[in-house]
């Protein structure tokens, strides 16, 4: 079986591909690379932008992934505008290039992120989408077109993400696990916002299991399938990270609670998936932070902006502006 990638040179692909080349499929991955290149050597590149692929493009592939856009809240509400562009409209596109060029499957990344805020109730996909913020109307609008042109030819499958954790390499440290992570190594201090508010976690392992699950279903499936690997308050996740740092480094880690506002609340069920796609999670919130543990000398160069999705597009922005300054004179 033939793949094709949509951004998968980022952290999420950079993780999920050699599961996928180790178990035999071809892989084409079409990205920008804002962050570089950590995929094995093996794969191949579209070099295009996603607007740019035309029905012909598509033709060899049996399934399309769409990893691609700008990744989380803070993201989208630096530039709506782009938000929009990135995780609406590209992923609508694709999906309806996709089915032109008669693939079977497309599997779209979307988010919990689109369940907005819950009153302590356990969601599942039936339920109500609420989000008041650019990235979750964005992810559900690219969910939405893709999933309206799902038959019994072309199979769509999105998976609604829990918040994403742990070491890619492709890393990120603008993530809840990642960035305590982060700052109790560099500053032995975790910040907590809000102690109180929900969040389903998700690990990257567990993320890229989800994406094999998937792309392995029968083809007769479609749907909307909540993954994450458990749901915790962002109060016990600092706990967590600081007892698994604590344990493991024998070091002294001070916690900071504060009691910020939050309007994005919520916690998910997973038994859709675990039924009808066969997902199930294996790790938890000590095996996310035991594996940025053990692969921390990797990464040790924590204000590296490539870490930071949000630095690395700001650098990307402010590259383009001088550009143009320079062309006008």
């Amino acid at each position: 079986m033939k793949l094709l990638i949509a951004g998968g040179a980022g952290y999420v692909g950079s993780t999920l591909i050699p599961k996928l080349l180790d178990r035999g499929y071809k892989v084409d991955v079409v990205d920008l690379f804002w962050f570089g290149n950590h995929l094995p050597r093996q794969v191949g590149i579209l070099n295009k932008d996603i607007f740019q692929l035309c029905e012909e493009d598509l033709e060899p592939y049996d399934q399309v992934v769409f990893l691609a856009g700008l990744s989380n809240d803070p993201m989208a509400e630096y530039s709506p505008s782009k938000n929009f562009v990135f995780n609406a409209a590209a992923p609508s596109y694709l999906a309806y290039m996709a089915k032109k060029a008669r693939v079977k499957r497309y599997v779209y990344a979307s988010s919990c992120s689109v369940y907005g805020y819950t009153e302590n109730e356990l969601y599942d996909e039936t339920q109500p989408v609420s989000s008041s913020y650019p990235y979750g109307i964005s992810k559900l609008q690219g969910e939405q077109a893709a999933l309206q042109l799902a038959d019994e030819k072309f199979s769509v499958i999105a998976l609604r993400k829990g918040t994403i954790s742990g070491y890619s390499p492709r890393m990120r440290f603008d993530l809840i696990i990642n960035t305590m992570f982060k700052n109790a190594m560099k500053d032995r201090t975790i910040t907590i916002n809000n102690p109180s508010i929900w969040r389903p976690i998700l690990s990257i392992q567990d993320a890229a299991t989800a994406y094999v699950r998937a792309i392995e279903a029968n083809h007769s499936i479609s749907g909307v399938f909540n993954v994450a690997s458990g749901n915790y308050t962002v109060g016990e996740v600092g706990d967590l990270v600081k007892a698994a740092i604590e344990e493991r480094l024998a070091v002294s880690i001070h916690l900071v609670i504060k009691h910020v506002q939050d309007f994005r609340n919520y916690k998910v069920s997973i038994e859709k998936a675990k039924t009808v796609l066969s997902f199930h999670p294996t790790h938890d919130l000590k095996s996310i932070v035991t594996d940025l543990i053990e692969n921390m000398s990797k990464f040790q160069d924590w204000d590296n902006p490539l870490y930071s999705n949000i630095g690395t597009f700001r650098s990307i922005e402010s590259g383009i502006e001088m550009q143009a300054m320079a062309s006008a004179f």
